[in-house]
């Protein structure tokens, strides 16, 4: 393996592993502090990657769509187990365990652009790697937010939207679960690659999770001080 293929592996590997990470426990401690201990009993609210990722969803499938260069890149790791019925309020709580992974998500994202400030203090090599780690994470840490927000279960936005819609519309888009990554897959990639077939774009839903995560990143970095 050459040292170039190495170096590339460590700034997108590093940030990938560390925004899921922190993404799935977030949702499990989130669950334990409102009295749900489900995730906290199996190990889950752990800052070990290894309780997290997915073999199929964190590597093989992102690994195969950016290989076949499909308009938009995605995967997912182990859901975390959260047993609603033992919330004290279960709807409301639904919405708070869903958002605590994507608003984790943007905490790294912030804390990524802040270190960008020490990157100056370092030595040449040292000073690059740690730009490409924190500029990768910035990125990959708001696309994961953006794409979990997206409001379809099993995703974070479908549960928050299941706790906050009437119970009729509730149950209508919890309907969905099953087929979430079917309809996701059908949105995301074979719509935009039957368009271009056809010579129509398609890609309406890829678009604008592109146009909400760039105004998301360009925010955080002018609140940080870094524009």
């Amino acid at each position: 393996m050459s040292t170039d293929t190495i170096y590339l592996i460590t700034i997108w590997a590093l940030p990938v592993i560390i925004a899921i990470t922190f993404h799935e426990a977030a949702h499990g401690f989130v669950a334990h502090l409102l009295g749900d201990d489900t995730a906290w009993r199996l190990g889950r609210v752990s800052l070990n990657p290894a309780k997290h990722v997915d073999p199929f969803g964190t590597i093989l499938l992102p690994g195969m769509l950016l290989l076949l260069q499909a308009p938009f890149l995605f995967g997912y790791a182990k859901p975390v187990p959260v047993n609603f019925g033992a919330l004290p309020r279960p709807r409301r709580d639904m919405v708070l365990v869903a958002a605590a992974g994507p608003a984790m998500n943007i905490a790294l994202a912030i804390v990524a652009a802040l270190a960008f400030h020490i990157v100056d203090y370092l030595p040449g090599t040292s000073a690059q790697w740690l730009a490409d780690n924190l500029r990768n994470a910035l990125i990959i840490n708001v696309v994961l937010a953006v794409f979990n927000l997206f409001p379809l279960p099993p995703l974070d936005g479908g549960r928050i939207l299941v706790g906050i819609l009437p119970k009729a519309g509730a149950a209508a888009v919890a309907r969905l679960e099953p087929f979430g990554l079917i309809i996701l897959i059908g949105l995301l990639i074979v719509l935009p690659l039957l368009g271009a077939q056809l010579g129509v774009d398609l890609s309406f839903v890829s678009r604008a999770l592109a146009v909400s995560t760039r105004a998301i990143i360009k925010a955080i970095i002018l609140v940080t001080g870094n524009s």
